[in-house]
Formats: structure tokens, C-alpha cells, sequence
């Protein structure tokens, strides 16, 4: 049986046990129980009425939040010419070609957090498939990561894009923001996401599409959001 730490138990002492908050008392809710000295991630666990198995049931894309993530993150362009030009023009943090892949695969160099690459490419990073798949950073089209207009890839992930896919359990995790968002911001970035996901709904799932909603800090207890809180 999983033991929790004493801050963690008092956090969950404020939560009423299988109870479905509205979004305003959820977010009031996770600021209060963020039981971390840094200032936490609010991250969002939305399941799903999709069979995993079938292929037109795994969801995968990537959404641009309206208020950010808070966090920065590092950037790796892989692209030639004007395109490599356009990259570091639009403030990439890392921008080459074949010399920073084998960087990656000679030297186990990872200090970049997203790569974007353009299709022309796209054969070169595949040779190190098996080393950036499993750490869940080979581009992909679907994730706006494998793109023709790499400076408009670049900007979104500085203004907050956030990639998304089902898990093994038919599962969506994202960010929200941070705790220290103020309740607005962290109500619009949780009602685009959920609004950008309902509209996901495959033709072949039947009756309702979301089964839960529930957002968490960093190591704080998750907080159930009622559905009918919002507009899908």
C-alpha cells in the first residue's frame, strides 16, 4: 500500500472524498493544497471513453495555451539553409543539421527539451529513432514538430505549445500553467484544453467522450473537476 507524506495528507484533508468540483473551486483548491517550496506545475489527467487498441481512437496533437505554461523551454531545430536561418531568427536555442545528430547519438547530448525539424530531414533522425522515441522526442507532424515553417513552430512553443497523446489506459496529460498563475489564466489555459479535446471526439466513439477530469500540482493530491462545469 502506497504510504503519503504528512504534507500531502493534511492537502488532502481539504478535499472532500469523490467529490466533483466546479473549475473555480478547482482552482482554488490546487493553489491551496501545492505542498511543494518551488513553485509547482499544475497538470491536467483527462480520461477517456477511446479504446486505445484501435488506431482511429489514439489522439495525438499539440495546442498552443492561452496564458503559456510558465516554463520555458529549450529548443533544437534540425533544417538546412533558409529554413535553418528562419529558426534562429525566430530564437531557437540550438539550430543544425546532420552535426547535431550525431552530437546526440556520439555524445548522449539532451540538453534541449522539444525538436523541431522539417520533413526534408526527417530520414536523418530516424537513424536515432530508438534513442529520442523512448524519451519521447522524435518529431512528428501530428505535434506540429515536423514542419515547413519552422520559425511559426518555434514561436508557438515560446508562446506555450504543449503536445498531447492518449497513454495505454485511453488517458490525455497536459500543463496547465503554474501555481502561481492568477485564477484567470488558469481557467482559460483548463477550458482551451479541454474545448481543443472534445472537439477530438473519433466517429466511432459512441455516447459520451470524457469519463473524468482531474488537475493536480506537483506531488498535491488530484482534484476532481465536474464536466458540466464546462461548455462540451
Amino acid at each position: 500500500m502506497k504510504k503519503f507524506g504528512k504534507k500531502y495528507v493534511e492537502a488532502s484533508k481539504k478535499l472532500e472524498k469523490n467529490k466533483e468540483y466546479s473549475v473555480e473551486e478547482a482552482i482554488k483548491l490546487v493553489k491551496e493544497t501545492s505542498i511543494t517550496k518551488f513553485d509547482s506545475s499544475v497538470d491536467i489527467a483527462i480520461k477517456l471513453n477511446v479504446d486505445p487498441k484501435k488506431a482511429d481512437q489514439q489522439l495525438r496533437g499539440s495546442l498552443v495555451l492561452p496564458n503559456g505554461t510558465g516554463k520555458s523551454k529549450k529548443i533544437l531545430v534540425i533544417a538546412k539553409g533558409a529554413q535553418a536561418d528562419a529558426a534562429k531568427n525566430a530564437g531557437a536555442d540550438y539550430v543544425g543539421e546532420k552535426d547535431m545528430i550525431e552530437k546526440i547519438q556520439k555524445e548522449n547530448w539532451f540538453d534541449f527539451d522539444i525538436i523541431i525539424a522539417t520533413p526534408d530531414m526527417m530520414p536523418e533522425l530516424g537513424k536515432i529513432g530508438m534513442i529520442l522515441g523512448p524519451k519521447g522526442l522524435m518529431p512528428n507532424p501530428k505535434t506540429n514538430t515536423v514542419t515547413t515553417n519552422v520559425a511559426a513552430a518555434v514561436s508557438d512553443v515560446k508562446k506555450g505549445m504543449v503536445s498531447f497523446k492518449t497513454d495505454t489506459f485511453g488517458n490525455i496529460h497536459s500543463v496547465v500553467g503554474k501555481v502561481s498563475f492568477d485564477e484567470t489564466k488558469l481557467k482559460e489555459n483548463l477550458e482551451y484544453i479541454i474545448s481543443t479535446i472534445s472537439k477530438l471526439k473519433p466517429a466511432s466513439v459512441k455516447g459520451k467522450f470524457i469519463n473524468s477530469i482531474t488537475i493536480a500540482s506537483t506531488m498535491g493530491p488530484g482534484i476532481r473537476i465536474d464536466k458540466n462545469s464546462f461548455d462540451i
